[in-house]
């Protein structure tokens, strides 16, 4: 960053500001967020040199806030509309500051504020690199829908562009400007579903939702949104197969790719095995897809294959052939 804030003083671009973005891992510590403490391995060679930086050249901070995070990974702990910015009686009272919390985002961007504190730049300004909610999702992703993104959105937007600004409660009145992540579905990225599916737009530039970026559109000025139908963890088994309509040979090369990661994983499609017919490309690489998916999920292996496969909650299993699954 010194280095880009050089080149740009060279060429007297003064008030362009270098900053970088950091998401919430940076964290050893977030809860309370009174005790919001940077990573020891990162604290003192990384983040205290770059804060320096930030605070002298009076630069942002770039902070990554995705409330679904945490809420996803703890749904019966967090409650969803305090995640979402709908909570109106749930609030939440840090022990050593006593501060008072209404939303999660506030919650999250102060244990960054008291992480800043800690290492003696307690007034580095924080900018909102990404915030946002996924729109769908996997089926074992939970609160992946429309009706939630379009709540957490259009609260947020509203919060951020509140005037006078209305901060955090531990920087009350204080700008936070902001980036809505993202403009468009990335129906390309790989990864699990909602990494495919934060955006405001369709990738054919259609709206996902209504959303007005000033905040000042009333709520019920926009379409009706569909009732979510996932806010409860999906109960049951679920199956890895092919897509409809992919390209056959890169089909092939997916198949060929499940079938090397040993494990037997392929056995039960071979000639004269008990999966083998009907002989299909599709057949074998939804066999394929499941067995890798079921056997490696646990160590971080998704349901994608560069977008030729999905999951389903039909048991695809036929006859004698019983494809293996995950049980959530």
């Amino acid at each position: 960053m010194r280095k880009l804030k050089n080149s740009l003083k060279i060429h007297s671009l003064n008030k362009i500001k270098v900053g970088t973005s950091m998401a919430m891992d940076v964290l050893e510590s977030s809860f309370p967020p009174s005790n919001g403490t940077f990573r020891s391995d990162i604290a003192g060679p990384i983040v205290k040199p770059m804060l320096q930086f930030l605070s002298r050249t009076k630069s942002f901070y770039f902070l990554d806030v995705y409330p679904y995070f945490p809420w996803s990974s703890e749904p019966k702990n967090i409650n969803l509309d305090y995640a979402l910015f709908e909570s109106r009686t749930i609030t939440y009272t840090d022990p050593v500051s006593n501060l008072t919390y209404t939303n999660m985002f506030d919650q999250m961007v102060d244990s960054v504020v008291f992480a800043m504190k800690k290492l003696g730049y307690p007034d580095v300004r924080i900018w909102i690199a990404e915030t946002g909610w996924p729109n769908a999702g996997d089926i074992d992703q939970i609160g992946a829908n429309i009706y939630n993104a379009a709540t957490y959105n259009r609260n947020a937007i509203k919060k951020l562009t509140a005037k006078p600004a209305i901060g955090t409660p531990a920087r009350p009145g204080w700008v936070l400007p902001s980036f809505i992540f993202a403009l468009y579905n990335e129906n390309q990225k790989p990864g699990p579903g909602t990494e495919r599916h934060f955006g405001l737009l369709y990738p054919n530039g259609s709206n996902v939702y209504g959303i007005d970026l000033s905040g000042e559109t009333p709520d019920s000025d926009f379409e009706p949104l569909p009732k979510p139908d996932n806010n409860e963890p999906y109960k049951g088994k679920i199956w890895c197969v092919a897509a409809r309509g992919v390209n056959a040979s890169e089909l092939g090369s997916a198949l060929s790719y499940a079938c090397s990661q040993g494990n037997k994983t392929c056995d039960p499609i071979q000639p004269g095995k008990e999966c083998f017919k009907p002989d299909s490309l599709v057949w074998h690489a939804s066999y394929a897809f499941s067995s890798y998916w079921s056997q490696l999920k646990q160590t971080g292996a998704t349901c994608y294959f560069n977008g030729l496969a999905t999951q389903t909650a039909k048991d695809p299993s036929f006859g004698h052939c019983k494809f293996p699954s995950v049980t959530l």
